[in-house]
């Protein structure tokens, strides 16, 4: 199958909000404030470092402090970014029917390389990852279309015969910008938006097992886009 499908990693492939929310907390117990529940802290899971200060500590970027406190973040994500990360239910089942069917796969997140790569290496997805792009591979982030344009340069598909999966606006938008197929996982973190339907993507799932589904009406030319499709 020539057909090259493209994943975000947080939120989308791997729940990784219990160790970013971990991380989270214990800077703000180093400021002397209690823990925030896990359910306040885990919608914030895609926003990386920027969207977990503002709303741990109240840091926006423009704080004399952000730099340091934002270097602080990651290097304690770091030493514990494996301790509570898993991949969601169905996604490596899902993966392996990819594989089988003959397609080929890859990762595109925003997450720095030196976070992301050991973090698939530790959830055994290195193996079957034809490339993975992360947030410094380009010069350019999500929603910017390059990071996808990489990935599809990298692999040898062009734009059109791939479809890009993520649980984040900025995902479709990307993907969108790129001329890519877009599916909304909506079992991520961004399961309470109530607006999905609004991002115009090509088809919504609410489960990771449901992806195979919707890569073969995709592959098999039963989209209609723009209108969004729920599997």
């Amino acid at each position: 199958m020539n057909k090259l499908v493209l994943f975000d990693f947080d939120g989308t492939l791997a729940d990784s909000a219990p160790d970013l929310a971990a991380t989270a907390n214990r800077m703000r117990k180093e400021h002397g404030l209690p823990d925030l529940p896990y359910e306040a802290l885990r919608p914030y899971a895609s926003h990386g470092a920027r969207g977990l200060l503002k709303v741990a500590l109240d840091i926006n970027t423009d704080h004399p402090n952000y730099a340091q406190l934002r270097a602080q973040f990651l290097q304690d994500y770091n030493d514990h970014m494996t301790e509570l990360t898993y991949l969601f239910e169905g996604v490596a089942p899902m993966l392996k029917q990819l594989e089988q069917a003959g397609y080929t796969w890859g990762i595109v997140t925003n997450k720095l390389e030196y976070l992301a790569l050991p973090l698939i290496r530790h959830l055994g997805l290195e193996a079957g990852c034809a490339v993975t792009v992360g947030g410094d591979t380009t010069q350019h982030t999500k929603p910017h279309p390059a990071p996808l344009l990489y990935a599809a340069e990298k692999t040898g598909f062009d734009p059109k015969d791939c479809l890009y999966v993520g649980d984040d606006l900025r995902d479709i938008q990307a993907g969108q910008a790129a001329g890519m197929a877009t599916m909304i996982a909506a079992y991520g973190y961004c399961a309470q938006d109530e607006s999905l339907s609004t991002w115009q993507a090509d088809m919504t799932v609410h489960h990771a097992s449901d992806i195979w589904e919707g890569v073969q009406r995709w592959a098999n030319g039963q989209l209609s886009r723009p209108s969004p499709l729920a599997c």
